[in-house]
């Protein structure tokens, strides 16, 4: 069995930011934030400098999961782990690098990319269970 210690640094982070960030289920509140340097005003979401925020709605509304890497270089977070496996409708990165979205777990098979400083208002058919945070 594989050892989940290459995940540590970034639960800690995954956990706190979870709790602070994340929306009542079953409520849809518009994300909207002060428009920042870089971003066009229609692409504005609340997501904190340096982070992936995943919302299980169309269009960066609903529940949101907010993850980020707390080593460099980046690191692979299981969705699954957090209880938010497949649950993800859009993504949006503010992070400078890309992210990627894996629909296996341990950042297995090919990516779904979402760009640097931009998202994904529409997942589609795509069920992510794992990411890779820059």
């Amino acid at each position: 069995m594989r050892s989940r210690m290459t995940y540590g640094l970034a639960v800690v982070a995954l956990t706190a930011t979870t709790v602070l960030t994340a929306a009542t289920p079953g409520t849809a509140t518009p994300a909207t934030a002060t428009p920042r340097a870089g971003y066009a005003a229609s692409a504005v979401v609340d997501c904190p400098a340096g982070a992936l925020c995943l919302f299980d709605q169309t269009g960066y509304v609903g529940t949101r999961l907010t993850v980020a890497s707390a080593v460099p270089g980046g690191t692979c977070v299981s969705l699954v782990d957090h209880g938010f496996a497949g649950q993800a409708r859009s993504a949006f990165n503010t992070h400078s690098s890309a992210a990627a979205l894996f629909a296996n777990d341990d950042c297995v098979g090919g990516p779904y990319q979402v760009p640097g400083n931009g998202g994904v208002t529409d997942l589609g058919s795509f069920r992510a269970t794992s990411v890779w945070v820059p």
